[in-house]
């Protein structure tokens, strides 16, 4: 097998394909073209199309990101013949049963076993359980290439750690984890990644300790989240707000500052059901994990009682009730509405009789409603006896207590702030938060 696949790369004599071009794909994709020839491949050709147009599907990037680039858009798998050194991007969602959904990644898999050469290397990106990359994905590499693992191609792991909606914290300033099969593959996947990752690269022991490595970022914050979102539930029923409490416990110096708050998203929301479901399979039953997973799953559901009860309190029917939720995205400021939470807050409601609307400045309509059942309404109306801020986007942030009182209902509205954004701004309406 030929050793100089770095030299190569950097003397433009081969080209790396990135398999996948989503929030994660096509920022590795565009870095990488600024340094080297790269391949972008994804199995939509609209989204393709996009690209070749310099727009980003995702919103993320903008048009001028897209200038400098040494890179070729396809949907065609013949295209990535060309490559010899492969990046595999994809998602790794879960089913309805929270259970690992491999079929993208396994799919990737196939596309790139069918371009695979001897000599080639592969390098997953996507998040998965310890062992997977060795487990799942190599034997498909070797059956459809034909070529065997070690002798003929070599494979790495290097998870990605990119932020949406995070402008300060990017690929290049990031330490990267990087992995390979032996010392060789290992050097060469690290050096690769130097190219483009300015704050350098960690060469991890083994595959499976770079899986590990990345899982168990977003299990921590997953656990951490759930122990405030469980302290929320506690201080609600002791009259006090989590909010405050937080503030007074953050004057330490070693305190941790997490918030309460709806748990959705492509990473913490999901990853840590891949370790349970590795966990399972080795015969240990992760309590804390399961917990926390427990809890913050919950909470959509929560919010929407503890409104319904609010709305009860001040003599209103839910069932002629009309409820606003004010974001529908996972997060703030982005477009991105995968494992969005608010489902569970409008189905919630929607058990109790109450008519929702949803705003959202940020996200599709038309995703929601094809995605979740649901679309947005263009403009609040001015009607409503409960207003759900779910989502602190940078556009809310500046409300005024006068703002919500041309959306509410007389005088006995009530305004549910999950991310505390009002705290101490609201006088005159019934206001609670998490």
């Amino acid at each position: 097998m030929s050793s100089n696949i770095y030299e190569k790369l950097i003397n433009k004599e081969t080209k790396l394909a990135v398999i996948g071009l989503g929030y994660v794909g096509l920022p590795i994709a565009l870095e990488f073209a600024r340094k080297i020839d790269v391949i972008g491949f994804d199995i939509n050709e609209k989204r393709v199309e996009m690209m070749k147009n310099n727009i980003d599907p995702s919103d993320e990037l903008e048009a001028s990101d897209f200038e400098g680039c040494s890179i070729q858009f396809t949907a065609s798998i013949d295209d990535l013949k060309d490559a010899t050194f492969f990046i595999v991007a994809v998602p790794t969602p879960i089913d309805s049963g929270r259970m690992p959904d491999l079929r993208p990644l396994l799919g990737a898999s196939k596309t790139v076993g069918s371009a695979l050469k001897k000599g080639d290397y592969v390098v997953y990106e996507s998040t998965v359980y310890p062992g997977c990359t060795e487990e799942d994905c190599i034997p498909v590499l070797e059956e459809v290439s034909g070529l065997k693992f070690r002798d003929d191609f070599k494979v790495g792991y290097s998870p990605e750690r990119i932020n949406p909606g995070d402008k300060v914290h990017t690929l290049s300033s990031i330490v990267k984890v990087s992995s390979g099969c032996d010392p060789e593959s290992a050097e060469h996947i690290a050096k690769t990644y130097e190219l483009v990752v300015e704050a350098g690269v960690h060469r991890a022991a083994s595959i499976k300790v770079a899986e590990a490595a990345k899982i168990i970022e977003n299990t921590q914050r997953d656990v951490n989240i759930a122990l405030i979102n469980e302290l929320s539930i506690i201080f609600n029923r002791l009259g006090i707000n989590t909010y405050d409490v937080l503030e007074a416990a953050g004057t330490k110096w070693n305190f941790l500052n997490f918030r309460p708050g709806l748990v959705g998203g492509h990473c913490i929301g999901v990853d840590p059901y891949y370790l349970t479901h590795k966990a399972k399979q080795l015969g240990y039953h992760a309590k804390i994990i399961n917990s926390g997973r427990y809890v913050n799953d919950s909470m959509g559901f929560y919010v929407a009682k503890q409104t319904v009860k609010k709305m009860i309190g001040h003599g209103k029917n839910p069932m002629e009730s009309k409820v606003l939720i004010m974001g529908a995205t996972f997060k703030e400021d982005v477009s991105d509405i995968r494992n969005s939470k608010i489902e569970d807050v409008i189905k919630e409601l929607h058990s109790f009789a109450c008519t929702v609307d949803v705003i959202d400045p940020h996200a599709d309509s038309q995703e929601l409603e094809h995605e979740y059942g649901f679309s947005l309404k263009e403009k609040a109306d001015n009607d409503y006896d409960a207003v759900i801020v779910a989502v602190n986007h940078k556009e809310y942030c500046d409300f005024s207590e006068a703002d919500f009182s041309n959306m509410l209902k007389g005088d006995q509205g009530i305004i549910v702030d999950l991310k505390g954004i009002y705290k101490d701004k609201i006088e005159n309406i019934d206001y609670w938060s998490l």
